[in-house]
């Protein structure tokens, strides 16, 4: 496709409560809609047996089956104006039952920046200790797994086998890049 002129008109073609399908001269694309983007969370454990990333499993409509991820959620889709790293604490709470004592934010990153103007802050969470069972919110059903650092690629290939799908976010635990700066 042509990059598009810079006058030619953003058109809405169709918005809903969290997505928008907008289009650009010849150019389709999906955003968030009312300026929400995501927090996505590389949780880390310090166990006494060892470093653990914690990963949730949750049922994914558009793809029709489970798939692991890294803890996220949306910023500012209940609030708007809310900071990244409150969203980030309520979804890791909510999701993993788990509360860390230290954040770190690593930076800005786009989903798939072909197709989708979605951002997400990735953010770094560390001295985690329990407060809660996790799980989501009502509907979510989402499974926490506490995978051994050392174990991940072991770990994300058995999923793979068993028919789960992996997000593209945690393919940066398998390069061992941002791991090894923690």
């Amino acid at each position: 496709m042509t990059r598009p002129a810079p006058d030619d008109p953003v058109e809405t073609r169709w918005e809903g409560r969290f997505i928008t399908v907008r289009q650009q001269g010849t150019w389709e694309y999906v955003s968030r809609s009312r300026g929400i983007h995501a927090a996505v969370i590389l949780a880390i454990d310090d166990a006494a047996d060892g470093r653990h990333v914690l990963l949730v499993e949750q049922y994914r409509v558009p793809m029709g089956k489970n798939c692991l991820e890294l803890p996220a959620g949306l910023v500012g889709d209940e609030s708007a104006g809310e900071a990244v790293e409150m969203a980030a604490a309520r979804e890791l709470a909510e999701e993993t039952g788990y509360r860390a004592a230290r954040w770190r934010t690593v930076g800005e990153f786009y989903s798939s920046p072909g197709m989708v103007s979605e951002s997400f802050t990735l953010l770094v969470a560390t001295g985690l200790a329990k407060v809660g069972d996790g799980g989501g919110v009502a509907g979510e059903d989402i499974v926490v797994h506490c995978v051994p650092l050392a174990e991940v690629a072991e770990f994300v290939a058995a999923k793979r086998a068993e028919g789960c799908g992996i997000d593209v976010r945690v393919a940066m635990l398998l390069s061992g890049g941002l791991l090894a700066a923690l």
